[in-house]
């Protein structure tokens, strides 16, 4: 199977419910780019975003693997200059997807979709005031070469953002990161880096890291796990007498520890083309 072509099975599936909404993969692209719109994750991107842009000006961004869209259609809305680049053609989670939305949304005088891998960008050198990636850093087949050139269409003084990219500590945690993961057995698609392996890379490219966020550290990681979310959980599981606050902290604290140890756990980095 190709992605796609996973996408459209576990669609299909009860079991995958959840993912497929949590992951904003539903058939519905408005109603994903409107609740990813609405997410913890976004708020605190654009937050981290407009830290480093305080003056206002009209941000060009280059949103990297933007899949089904969700990320380029939203910061679009908010005012940005975006090109969505994403090599998928498909209209369920790749570049026709992003087309679609940006009809349903009107975003097409400020949103134009490309075609192209991360490793071979075609565009002009400093072309762009932030390059953005959700969930694609560890899908690069060459590391290195991909974050060369991210920074290489990057303005001086520009941001490079990547968030939720998967982090091993070895092979063992790779191989076991991979046999956990729930859609690798369907497309072999997933991957994984070390801490050092991402860092270097960002820093190889002539980009200074500012933040790094692990998986507790930040909604951009653990969203859509908050208090509220665990207090549903235990509701729907174990009932109203459940969810009363202590149980509320220790389910919670249990969550962020296990996002924290797990294989594969994920990481968010900033950093700025000096």
């Amino acid at each position: 199977m190709n992605w796609e072509q996973t996408i459209e099975e576990i669609r299909t599936k009860p079991e995958f419910a959840d993912l497929v909404t949590e992951a904003y993969l539903e058939e519905n692209l408005t109603s994903n780019v409107k609740r990813f719109r609405q997410s913890n994750e976004f708020k605190s991107t654009l937050q981290e975003i407009e830290k480093h842009f305080s003056d206002k000006r009209v941000i060009k961004v280059l949103d990297l693997g933007a899949g089904n869209g969700i990320s380029s259609v939203s910061f679009a809305l908010q005012g940005y200059q975006v090109v969505a680049l994403e090599p998928d053609p498909s209209a369920t989670v790749g570049a026709e997807a992003i087309r679609i939305s940006a009809m349903n949304f009107k975003t097409e005088k400020n949103l134009e979709v490309v075609e192209a891998w991360g490793e071979s960008l075609p565009f002009e050198n400093s072309s762009f005031d932030l390059v953005y990636g959700r969930q694609v850093m560890h899908h690069a087949h060459e590391l290195d070469q991909f974050v060369l050139e991210a920074s290489r269409v990057l303005k001086t003084g520009g941001m490079f953002m990547t968030t939720r990219d998967h982090v091993i500590k070895n092979e063992a945690d790779k191989e076991a990161f991979l046999e956990r993961h729930p859609l690798h057995k369907f497309y072999g698609g997933e991957n994984a880096f070390t801490y050092k392996e991402y860092t270097d890379a960002i820093k190889n490219a002539g980009l200074h890291i500012t933040a790094s966020f692990g998986p507790s550290e930040s909604p951009i990681n653990y969203d859509p796990w908050d208090k509220d979310k665990i207090k549903a959980v235990i509701t729907q599981k174990l009932g109203k007498i459940f969810a009363l606050t202590p149980v509320v902290n220790m389910a919670w604290k249990y969550q962020m520890r296990r996002l924290t140890n797990l294989p594969g756990r994920l990481y968010s980095f900033v950093a700025i083309k000096e």
